[in-house]
């Protein structure tokens, strides 16, 4: 079972906005000992939506939607959760009482009162229609809750809501997963070496530590920085000090020029 992220709106792919979710979501998963596993970006089309959301329900991952989970004429996700599933959206009672709630204190806060049956608080309501069978996820920002369908969890684009949305959700639902599986990583500089001339040090470093993985990040270089490659391994705890041992002394062997990172 993988984590898996996404993110929705066409304001991101048009870089009228810069999406925020990823590193905020990485940083959180890190911290309770979870990585990401995958993350898309999607426009506001339901139809595509709906297909990558019949995909994804389909593979068992936990997935994390940020965005599109409002009442507007550009927010499909709600209507493309109930298509992937083929259930219809129906009202959900407490997620009306808790839009309900947010109209009167809004109405008291201005000095007046309330009209629920107004046509713009009608229009409100649109944000508790889920997937028939959806769960609440709370909203501590402004008490519009979101929703959850099997282990799919659907918070809105703001990041001061999503994020402690989120982490409720993997705080109430993913304990038993937090710090699971031991994790290190080791990495160093390696100076004026190509990728192709490391491949089969990478290579021979997985196959003697099956509980790893290597990892090379090249850099080209400039007028202030040498040409390099972040050589590095990552995984359990004790092959990931073994394995980065044995990488450099196999450098050394080599005479490459590293540096410890």
């Amino acid at each position: 079972m993988a984590i898996g992220l996404i993110i929705i709106g066409d304001e991101i792919l048009s870089g009228k906005r810069t999406d925020q979710h990823f590193p905020k979501v990485v940083q959180m998963l890190a911290a309770r000992g979870l990585q990401l596993g995958w993350a898309e970006y999607l426009g506001d089309d339901r139809a595509r939506i709906t297909a990558t959301l019949t995909r994804t329900m389909a593979s068992g991952d936990i997935v994390l939607c940020c965005g599109g989970i409002g009442a507007t004429p550009d927010d499909h996700t709600r209507q493309a959760a109930a298509a992937a599933l083929g259930v219809p959206l129906v009202l959900h009672e407490e997620g009306k009482r808790l839009i309900q709630q947010r109209i009167v204190r809004m109405a008291a806060e201005a000095g007046q009162q309330a009209d629920l049956d107004a046509p713009d608080n009608l229009h409100r309501l649109h944000m508790a229609e889920f997937a028939q069978g959806a769960a609440l996820i709370p909203n501590p920002y402004n008490g519009i809750a979101g929703f959850s369908v099997g282990s799919h969890y659907f918070v809105p684009g703001f990041p001061v809501m999503a994020w402690p949305m989120i982490e409720w959700v993997l705080d109430s639902h993913y304990a038993h997963l937090f710090n699971r599986e031991p994790r290190a990583e080791h990495a160093l500089l390696v100076y004026e070496q190509a990728e192709s001339t490391l491949t089969p040090l990478m290579e021979a470093l997985e196959t003697q530590f099956p509980l790893i993985k290597v990892f090379s990040l090249p850099t080209v270089g400039d007028a202030r920085t040498r040409r390099h490659i972040e050589l590095g391994v990552k995984g359990e705890p004790g092959q990931a000090a073994l394995a980065f041992a044995e990488m450099r002394a196999q450098l050394d062997r080599m005479a490459a020029q590293y540096q410890l990172t």
